[in-house]
This record gives C-alpha cells, structure tokens and sequence, in this order.
C-alpha cells in the first residue's frame, strides 16, 4: 500500500520529471550552437518521459483496485494518460532524431522544413496534454478509496461478474 510518506516522495519525482521535461521544451533551442548538450538533455527527457509511465503504471499496479483483479476499471479510468504517454513518448523521438540530424554538422544554420514543423507544433500540443493528464492522474491515483475496500468498489466488483 502507498502510504502517505511514499506518496509525497513519488509525487515530488514526478513532478521534478515533468518540470524536467517542460525545461526541455521550453529552452533546448536555446542550447543548438551546441548540439552534444543538446543530445544529452534530449535523451534524459525522453528517459524521463519513460520513468514517468513507469511510476504511474507501478502506481496503479500498487492500488486495491488492481489487486483485486479490477484491471479494466483502471485501464478504462486512464487509458486517455496511456495513449498521450505513448504518442507523446513517439512524438518526442521522433522530433529529436530529425533535429538532431539537420542540426549536427552546421549548429548555426537555421533550418526548419514543413514536415519539421508540423512535428514540433504536434509534439508541444501533445505535451501539453500530457502535463495536464499526468497531473490529473497523479493528484487521483492519491486518493485513498483507490487502496481500501469500500461499497463502490463492491458494486464495480459485482458489475464486473455479471
């Protein structure tokens, strides 16, 4: 069971991971005269991005609900933070593999195709979504119903029979 102690750790990684990952977004233009720098701070974010769907999934595994063999519910509950991790995780590499390979050998030269940008503009809207699901999950996978037996788990639990 989570108790509380280990909660507020776990919710201080994952938030330090998305603050992480914001930073990234936000300032890794900043950064392109020096594209070694750049390819580092591109692979921790998108490790980060991992460990992140990692915490969240050890968290769910972690709570009553999935113990007692109520996987749907959870998987129904969150499959919109699944799917964005996923996309966005995808979304992420993709963009940094081809950044990374028209910016290698002249860091200087600006050079932004329409395909490049088409993936930068989707890979910013599907991290923007991904912050805001990430967050409304974490803050829900806190609640304690989710890690006690209670009647509205006895009532999914018999639903889920018939």
């Amino acid at each position: 069971m989570l108790q509380t102690n280990n909660y507020s750790l776990v919710l201080l990684i994952q938030l330090a991971l998305l603050a992480y990952d914001l930073f990234v977004n936000s300032f890794s233009e900043l950064l392109r005269a020096a594209p070694v720098v750049q390819l580092v701070l591109f692979i921790i974010q998108d490790i980060a991005i991992l460990f992140n769907v990692i915490i969240i999934l050890l968290m769910m595994f972690n709570t009553y609900v999935f113990q007692v063999g109520l996987v749907s519910l959870l998987l129904e509950r969150f499959r919109a933070l699944l799917l964005l991790s996923a996309l966005y995780l995808t979304l992420s590499i993709s963009f940094h593999c081809w950044i990374m390979n028209l910016r290698w050998l002249d860091s200087n030269r600006f050079v932004w195709t329409d395909g490049l940008q088409t993936l930068f503009v989707f890979q910013r809207l599907s991290a923007v979504l991904y912050y805001y699901f990430y967050k409304r999950t974490t803050e829900y996978l806190g609640d304690p119903r989710l890690y006690e037996d209670s009647a509205w788990l006895r009532d999914a639990f018999a639903r889920a029979r018939q």
